[in-house]
């Protein structure tokens, strides 16, 4: 019975999250890039501009920075690792161009979330804010639209779960970082496993999970303020880590990289393969782009609610720049390098980290392990972000002081998904992650309009005009 339940569960997720959540998110994402006037390309420059302006707004809680390396915090993950390696096992070299194109859609869709997280977020009697697809939905579209608000919200706290976070970071530790005869000589292991009667590898994954639950505890407790400055020191230091050990695989590389190049292009639109190939190539990676950078999921305008600018679109502008970095930046670094040292056509079931760690650690001595820690940086920074968007779901539907029990439930399943088998949850989490995606993106098409408005305004004024070229 629990195992039929398991199957259909799955089934309705994996279709949910295949091509109806493609086309509302890349569809979508294409006619706000249309009717925004192509705002990614055209106004990238303004949105570089806003990040050297000072947030001082009378409103929020962290600056626009805090609350885009947040976002980012919680985007940049094992998705831009093991999900761009699957890409190109799926989809060859070609699948990077389309990644590209994707996270410039994206762009478009962040910039409208941002926008209309400040103009449509709610203020509380105390003076807080708060910010999020149900406010906007609430706010901008009418209370007659709160069943979709609440929709969001349910979904929301359980799609924000890091369920395969807790789980992978758990299962890498264990595998990189201890050998099967030190788990079987280890006698606090096997007092572990007698006590929880767990096998030695489940009761070294139990000690990994309560690991990073504390970890995880240490941050989110001290609320959003706490994961902004942890959010600001963690991001630019792991992207930085990572942008030097591709750059170590690029400098020993050199003759290669005009032929890795040349085949991200010349794949891309490989029409000898057909068009039915071409659409494949093009599909894989536009959709990799999508499920990493999480525009028009709406966690992102949870964040950019927060933040102590007043000014809807530049809040937009700097909203817009974090698919820029995830499946922009991040996503490229991890491309080359794998197209440069890794094997993209491996045998067997397609394992994603497997593929990039085979890479680095074929480029770096001892890469795999230095792989692993920015994948542990980039595990970590994504549950704080994600704790703190569940807690504000659970905020609109409870009430502040019955939210905080979300969070101490948030960080008490990290253990439990370190260690549990994981089909029936993930099928879940996946559920509940479309379920989110698709309320966000039908109130940010309808309110499209009001972001044109705005953005039409604010560019109108010549010190702003001159700002942006």
């Amino acid at each position: 019975m629990l195992q039929q339940f398991t199957d259909k569960l799955t089934a309705v997720a994996d279709f949910l999250c295949g091509y109806p959540l493609f086309v509302v998110l890349i569809v979508g994402g294409l006619y706000l890039f249309a009717r925004s006037g192509m705002v990614s390309l055209r106004r990238l420059p303004a949105a570089v501009a806003e990040l050297r302006r000072k947030s001082d707004g009378k409103n929020g809680q962290i600056s626009s920075l805090q609350a885009l390396l947040s976002v980012v915090a919680a985007t940049v993950g094992l998705g831009n690792i093991a999900g761009v390696a699957i890409a190109l096992v799926l989809g060859g070299p070609g699948a990077i161009f389309w990644m590209w194109v994707s996270a410039c859609v994206g762009m478009s869709t962040k910039f409208h979330e941002g926008v209309l997280a400040v103009m449509y977020r709610h203020r509380s009697p105390d003076g807080s804010t708060r910010g999020g697809p149900m406010y906007i939905i609430e706010h901008g579209l009418g209370p007659r639209w709160r069943p979709l608000a609440v929709t969001f919200a349910v979904a929301g706290m359980f799609g924000t779960l890091c369920i395969m976070n807790a789980n992978q970071l758990a299962e890498g530790t264990v595998t990189l970082f201890s050998s099967p005869e030190w788990v079987e000589s280890n006698s606090f292991l096997h007092w572990i496993s007698s006590w929880t009667s767990l096998d030695h590898y489940s009761a070294l994954r139990l000690l990994a999970g309560i690991t990073i639950a504390l970890i995880v505890a240490l941050v989110v407790l001290g609320g959003i303020r706490r994961i902004a400055r942890v959010a600001t020191v963690l991001v630019p230091f792991m992207v930085g880590i990572y942008m030097i050990m591709v750059f170590y695989i690029i400098l020993t590389h050199l003759p290669q990289i005009p032929g890795v190049i040349a085949s991200i292009f010349r794949e891309a639109f490989n029409f000898r393969a057909g068009l039915g190939a071409l659409a494949g190539i093009a599909i894989i990676g536009a959709r990799r782009a999508a499920l990493v950078n999480d525009a028009g999921v709406g966690t992102a305008s949870i964040m950019h609610g927060e933040s102590k600018n007043d000014e809807p679109v530049r809040e937009g502008l700097v909203a817009m720049l974090g698919p820029s970095i995830d499946s922009g930046l991040v996503c490229t670094l991890t491309a080359i390098a794998i197209l440069l040292c890794g094997d993209i056509h491996p045998e067997g079931d397609v394992q994603g980290l497997s593929v990039a760690m085979g890479a680095f650690g074929t480029a770096i001595p001892g890469g795999e392990y230095l792989l692993m820690l920015v994948v542990i940086c980039f595990g970590l920074s994504s549950m704080f972000s994600y704790s703190f968007y569940g807690n504000r779901c659970a905020t609109y539907l409870f009430g502040e002081r019955r939210a905080r029990f979300y969070t101490y439930l948030f960080i008490l399943s990290l253990i439990f998904f370190a260690v549990v088998p994981l089909k029936a949850a993930v099928g879940l989490c996946d559920l509940f992650y479309a379920l989110m995606a698709f309320p966000t993106m039908l109130t940010i098409l309808l309110l499209s309009g009001k972001v044109r408005e705005a953005t039409r305004a604010y560019f109108s004024k010549p010190k702003n005009n001159s700002t942006a070229q």
